[in-house]
């Protein structure tokens, strides 16, 4: 019968500790790590649909309508007189803002809800490039997906009202311009939205706020006095944003590449704040 003897160690030496695998956190693994995560989550799905379908459902709708109104002889509202194909195709683009904002809210300030944000940071911990990942990732969708939307509803919408006023195609001047705009807009409102859940770390609060900058704040400054609303109604978010794919301008708008600046001032900001708060406190 053999005997299995222990080799005795040597006097002084520790016992060798077990290999562990190389592994560094880089700006690569986290941007994979935040885009398995947001795919990941069944509100990623139905909110961008929901985002999806209101662009272009809105759209074709209000093609539709205004096409009725013209059969019919019907005197056209003031909104709707001036319609052009490109106008009637984003008329959705309010109401797609609300649910990829939303998202955008959710997909940090959910995390704090659910306190996973504490495994995300542990794993990260020079914490800025989580944010970065997160609005890079999800900033990226929503302007593909924004994009894809305003293309199908005005090419849709355009047929609608081929043969009226407001028939345009892709060739004419800043058709292209104005749906590059829309998706562009859509995607930065992506950004805020996830900036704002990283700097109030709630989902209600977030969308509150979200909700207050893109569609109340506008109601409010109407009821100062005209002097005033001059000097700021251009430079409110939302107006900022339209002014990005609006196809016609004038005195009280700004220009395509003045909203577009204005409007990434307002991101920088968001995210300027929400990186401040996840550097100075405690999650």
């Amino acid at each position: 019968m053999s005997t299995l003897t222990a080799s005795p160690e040597t006097p002084g030496t520790a016992p060798a500790a077990p290999a562990r695998p190389a592994y560094r956190v880089t700006g690569r693994r986290v941007l994979a790590s935040e885009w398995a995560k947001l795919w990941s989550l069944r509100s990623t799905w139905i909110t961008l649909g929901l985002g999806l379908l209101f662009l272009v459902a809105f759209g074709i709708i209000a093609a539709s309508h205004y096409k009725s109104n013209l059969d019919s002889g019907r005197h056209l509202d003031r909104d709707f007189a001036t319609s052009t194909a490109v106008s009637l195709s984003l008329f959705g683009t309010n109401f797609a803002q609300l649910a990829l904002g939303v998202l955008g809210v959710l997909v940090t300030a959910g995390e704090y809800s659910t306190g996973m944000i504490r495994s995300t940071l542990a794993a990260v911990p020079r914490r800025l490039p989580v944010l970065w990942s997160k609005a890079a990732v999800y900033g990226l969708v929503a302007l593909l997906v924004a994009t894809a939307g305003a293309f199908v509803a005005f090419l849709v919408g355009s047929r609608i009202v081929s043969g009226t006023p407001a028939a345009m195609g892709l060739g004419h001047a800043g058709v292209i311009r104005s749906l590059l705009g829309a998706g562009l807009y859509l995607g930065q409102v992506g950004v805020i939205g996830t900036a704002l859940g990283a700097l109030l770390r709630s989902v209600a609060g977030g969308i509150s706020v979200l909700v207050a900058a893109l569609m109340l704040v506008p109601g409010l400054v109407s009821l100062l006095p005209t002097s005033w609303q001059g000097d700021i109604d251009p430079y409110l978010p939302s107006h900022a944003g339209e002014s990005i794919f609006a196809l016609t301008h004038d005195s009280t708008t700004l220009s395509p590449s003045a909203g577009l600046l204005v409007f990434l001032a307002w991101t920088a900001l968001a995210l300027a704040g929400a990186a401040y708060r996840l550097l100075r406190s405690d999650v």
